[in-house]
């Protein structure tokens, strides 16, 4: 029969599939802002974490969070792709995503909630850069 916890494990096996699949098809664009969407809903999972007093989820989150800039978007940059001209805002960018790590870990040390909102905010800016630069390549 079905229980809640079947139905939650199932719906996130569900929904993993769905990312697993959307990813395969997606172009390199389309990873990057499915990276900013991922720490975005990371950061918000913690943010509520933090609010109800669970630690070890909202460090989880965090965890997440910081392993998608670090790992994800950070990795992503590419000095030599960038060419003379953009060399400089990779390096730019690179510093920008460690200092959102920063914050992160500040978040999650002290339980900082605006540190968690600057590193939002700072992500979300990045994003609807990189949004924007999706829709003016489809028109």
């Amino acid at each position: 029969m079905y229980t809640s916890h079947n139905m939650r494990t199932g719906a996130g096996a569900y929904a993993r599939v769905g990312v697993e699949t959307s990813a395969m098809s997606a172009s390199p664009h389309q990873l990057i802002v499915m990276l900013f969407d991922g720490a975005k809903t990371a950061i918000g999972m913690a943010r509520h974490h933090m609010a109800t007093g669970e630690i070890e989820a909202k460090g989880n989150a965090i965890s997440k969070a910081i392993g998608i800039v670090d790992n994800g978007l950070k990795a992503a940059l590419d000095a030599k792709a960038a060419g003379e001209a953009g060399a400089e805002l990779v390096g730019n960018l690179s510093a920008l995503y460690d200092y959102i790590v920063q914050r992160l870990f500040r978040a999650n040390l002290h339980n900082d909630v605006q540190a968690l909102e600057e590193a939002d905010r700072l992500l979300e800016n990045i994003a609807s850069a990189w949004r924007e630069i999706d829709e003016r390549a489809r028109s």
